[in-house]
């Protein structure tokens, strides 16, 4: 059985985002890391690995980006991942990305497919759905957990008031959310040195255009000051409000 875990390569939360023209990013500074939610399904990728010995070949982990991606996917094989795959392509939107993903995919044949329910820099939620409809794989959202026993694979994913329980047969693909592992493995010194020598696969692009093209970016508009209002006068607090905020 083979695991693959899609991850994307994103600027840490702590990040002052900046732009150069409007249109790009300015990355100057940025500490590239593992999308949290990708980094989670690499490390509960791995637990099953760790428990259920002789029945997962590979961990092996892909991402969409170019050369300048690869500390980030190195991270990723330090955490433990077997190998690497690297389709050398910008990313440029979320149908782009699933598309060569699920290229990736055929020509490899993975029977189980994680991908965190969001990257933390676009938020789409869209990719993991997206590599579902182009494989035609059966594919469940909101996993809050994945388990196998005895060759049997069972996925649990939160609905309205309460959880569901769902067993699977291979291949699949499992769309992650928070819960899947309850922390991120941390790569040791001895993974980290292994992963020097860890292979990367290149893959060039298929030719698929993606199907949306960015404008301009604009950051939001600062906010006002806090006012502070004197806990002895709450008439102020009120007359602002309902008359000047509007909001009773």
């Amino acid at each position: 059985m083979k695991i693959l875990v899609c991850i994307s390569n994103v600027p840490d939360t702590t990040t002052k985002v900046k732009f150069t023209d409007g249109k790009q990013l300015d990355t100057a500074g940025i500490q590239w890391v593992i999308n949290p939610w990708d980094e989670l399904c690499l490390t509960r990728a791995l637990e099953l690995k760790d428990g259920n010995p002789g029945l997962i070949d590979t961990v092996t982990v892909a991402h969409v980006g170019p050369a300048s991606s690869e500390p980030t996917i190195r991270k990723a094989l330090a955490i433990g991942a077997d190998n690497a795959v690297r389709v050398n392509a910008e990313s440029h939107d979320a149908y782009f990305v699933a598309a060569q993903l699920a290229e990736v995919i055929r020509k490899e044949n993975f029977d189980i497919v994680l991908c965190g329910i969001e990257s933390s820099d676009f938020n789409g939620s869209t990719v993991g759905s997206m590599i579902a409809e182009f494989l035609e794989y059966p594919s469940v959202s909101a996993v809050s957990a994945i388990n196998i026993d005895g060759g049997e694979i069972s996925v649990t994913r939160e609905i309205d008031g309460g959880k569901e329980i769902l067993s699977l047969q291979l291949p699949f693909v499992a769309i992650a959310q928070k819960g899947i592992a309850k922390e991120p493995r941390i790569a040791a010194m001895r993974g980290i040195m292994m992963a020097r020598s860890k292979p990367i696969k290149i893959f060039e692009p298929e030719d698929i255009k993606p199907l949306t093209e960015v404008i301009s970016y604009e950051m939001p508009p600062k906010k006002e000051a806090c006012k502070f209002i004197d806990p002895d006068n709450p008439g102020e607090l009120i007359n602002i409000l309902q008359n000047v905020e509007k909001i009773i």
